[in-house]
């Protein structure tokens, strides 16, 4: 073998590993990224099934609260934006987020403020109807967090790994941008202050 054909073939030998290295690198990155945007369609759908379940209990609540409207169009109203405002899994940008945090955080804070209004009315409360529609309230909400921890360790996993050297230039050279994480709304580091 003369030194050029050996030439020749370490370089060739250094390409292939080269693009080998490329090739499971990209590979690696998109099945994560797919992962994240699996973790985010779950995410979804949970607070769709809350918004699913908003009419029902707008509706029992009506039925026995009428002079309520206020409460209750403030509601549908953030039901509404929530159901809105959604984010294309392939465009997961800090700014989208936020903006689906908020009209997410809009809706529970007025579905908490309707639920704080049916204390006042304890033959609502006494209804199977408003019972189980609240239970389903708490089992979502649940569902919700859950769904919202196994999305943040989706995108632990995701961005430390586009983060590490070499993938990290794997990454830039492909487009593979860092995903946002949920974080604890503001003054969520606060306990309430209960007194009787």
């Amino acid at each position: 073998m003369t030194k050029k054909q050996r030439n020749s073939l370490i370089i060739g030998g250094v390409l292939f590993v080269l693009i080998l290295f490329f090739g499971i690198t990209y590979n690696g990155l998109v099945q994560k990224e797919e992962n994240v945007e699996k973790a985010w369609a779950q995410v979804e759908t949970v607070y769709q099934r809350r918004a699913d379940l908003v009419p029902n209990l707008v509706n029992t609540v009506k039925g026995v609260a009428d002079y309520e409207k206020e409460t209750l169009e403030a509601v549908m109203n953030a039901r509404a934006q929530a159901t809105a405002t959604t984010i294309d899994p392939q465009n997961l940008t800090k700014e989208n987020f936020d903006a689906f945090n908020q009209a997410q955080s809009n809706l529970s804070g007025s579905i908490n403020r309707l639920l704080a209004v049916v204390e006042r009315y304890p033959e609502l409360k006494a209804t199977q109807n408003f019972s189980e529609l609240q239970q389903q309230l708490e089992s979502t909400e649940n569902r919700i967090s859950v769904e919202r921890q196994r999305y943040n360790e989706t995108v632990n996993t995701y961005n430390g790994n586009r983060k590490k050297f070499p993938t990290n230039v794997v990454a830039g050279i492909f487009g593979f941008s860092e995903k946002p994480y949920y974080q604890a709304d503001a003054g969520a580091e606060k306990a309430p202050e209960v007194s009787f």
